[in-house]
């Protein structure tokens, strides 16, 4: 068989593959310092309180700001309920008073048999009374003393019902006050578990909200590069844009404390039997974010700062 001849224009375009090739070759043996995915600081909101969904002004994806009502729970049983409280409240603060009354009327006969008792034992002293109507005067302050003791017991009782039903009331307005849905942080709706006229229970999740302006990337590093990283350090973020990466600056703002295996979504089975510490980078988001992306972490050093 006859060797091929090559042509000038087979030459040149063989030398460009190999460079392209070579270039290529070059880029793969770059490595970053970590790998990972972006996520949020993510809340979620729960029922406070049982019965029916009768607002709910929330839709995934929608942008809403801190303290907006966004819906209530049904609150009529909790309302006839505070108003039996407060009618029984009325009635026991009624026969209060009536007891305060038969206690001041009580005081005053006291008072008053005080006085004669003074005067008998004046007259006593200079033969113009008895022992015997001092006697019975000394008997019957001693048992109106009785009765406004017994009495004043009957209205701490009295009171302290009433005490037991301001409780009441208050853990009335208490529940009445958390069946209204107020959004506790401004942010982004991610996920919708309810919807209105459904009948949630304490505790069930109503929706999930988080601040998306700001991700973090969590990356995970061997121990090697530990002495290389400290909290509050600028490094380089990396994503796909297209054929090429996006360069984002970011900060580190927690590194683990322990170490642990590589999760599994991290590079092949032999790194996942490292251990590697976690560490979180805060990303400003520019809206092209989102929670899940992967991403490398350069740091500054090594970066060659490419988009």
């Amino acid at each position: 068989m006859k060797p091929m001849k090559l042509n000038k224009n087979t030459l040149l375009l063989g030398i460009s593959l190999i460079s392209f090739t070579l270039t290529s070759c070059s880029d793969k043996g770059e490595k970053a310092d970590g790998y990972g995915n972006f996520e949020a600081v993510a809340t979620t909101v729960s029922a406070q309180g049982n019965g029916q969904l009768l607002a709910l002004d929330v839709e995934e994806g929608n942008t809403i700001t801190e303290g907006k009502i966004v819906g209530y729970i049904d609150t009529l049983q909790i309302s006839l309920k505070k108003q039996q409280l407060a009618a029984t409240k009325n009635v026991i603060h009624s026969k209060s008073k009536g007891i305060l009354s038969q206690i001041t009327v009580l005081k005053s006969q006291l008072k008053t048999a005080e006085i004669s008792k003074n005067r008998i034992e004046s007259l006593l002293k200079e033969g113009a009374s008895t022992q015997q109507k001092l006697d019975d005067v000394n008997g019957k302050i001693d048992v109106l003393n009785q009765k406004i003791r017994s009495i004043e017991i009957q209205d701490l009782s009295t009171l302290n019902e009433l005490k037991s039903l301001d409780v009441q009331l208050k853990q009335l307005d208490n529940q009445i006050q958390k069946s209204i849905i107020s959004n506790p942080v401004n942010g982004t709706i991610l996920v919708k578990y309810a919807e209105t006229f459904e009948v949630v229970n304490f505790g069930k999740p109503i929706y999930k909200i988080a601040d998306l302006r700001k991700l973090q990337l969590k990356v995970y590093i061997s121990e090697t590069q530990l002495t290389r990283i400290k909290i509050g350090q600028k490094v380089t973020v990396k994503v796909d844009e297209g054929d090429q990466m996006k360069t984002i600056e970011g900060m580190i703002s927690w590194i683990a404390s322990e170490s642990e295996f590589t999760p599994k979504i991290i590079q092949t089975k032999e790194e996942r039997a490292n251990l590697v510490y976690a560490v979180k980078i805060d990303v400003k988001n520019d809206g092209s974010l989102k929670i899940g992306m992967p991403a490398e972490m350069w740091l500054k050093t090594n970066a060659k700062n490419k988009k």
